[in-house]
């Protein structure tokens, strides 16, 4: 059956292809551009997929959204409505989010989730905003080894600095 859901995955990048440092280092490094391009994408959306460490990064729940965040810790539970903790499958989260009506899912990492989606095929575009900057060492965009094939849709410059790129995934 064909997934109706779309998933965009949002990330930043440092130049030199870094999504962060460390796995709990705050994205507090991609300025406010970046930041309004990633709030109007997720808004949208209605619901963001990240890893746990992306969530105890943010630490705290994105409001308007639906915040589902993956974790194999089964006793992180959560009283909010708009947060849920998942050990489920990609694909048994994209088929309940369907099944709730919501048309797309924005996927906000980190490299561990998005190398997960990635390697079954389950993200339609990305979109990355590379922000002047190299760390050297640090995290990558996806954990793992990969094969995607892209589309260039759009780049656009988001200030004086960075650049969004918006890919389709074939």
């Amino acid at each position: 059956m064909k997934r109706k859901i779309k998933v965009i995955l949002v990330m930043a990048m440092t130049l030199d292809g870094k999504i962060a440092r460390h796995s709990l280092e705050e994205v507090d490094w991609t300025g406010s551009a970046d930041k309004k391009v990633f709030v109007d994408i997720t808004k949208k959306a209605g619901v963001i997929i990240m890893g746990s460490k992306t969530f105890d990064t943010i630490g705290k729940v994105l409001p308007r959204r639906r915040n589902i965040v993956m974790t194999s810790n089964t006793s992180r539970v959560s009283n909010d409505e708009n947060l849920v903790f998942s050990n489920r499958t990609p694909e048994e989260i994209l088929n309940e989010l369907e099944n709730e009506g919501f048309d797309s899912a924005a996927l906000i990492g980190g490299s561990t989730i998005n190398g997960l989606f990635a390697g079954k095929k389950l993200i339609d575009e990305i979109y990355v905003t590379v922000v002047p900057k190299i760390f050297g060492e640090g995290l990558s965009l996806f954990s793992g080894a990969l094969d995607m094939e892209l589309e260039l849709m759009d780049i656009q410059k988001i200030d004086s600095q960075a650049i969004l790129m918006r890919y389709k995934v074939n």
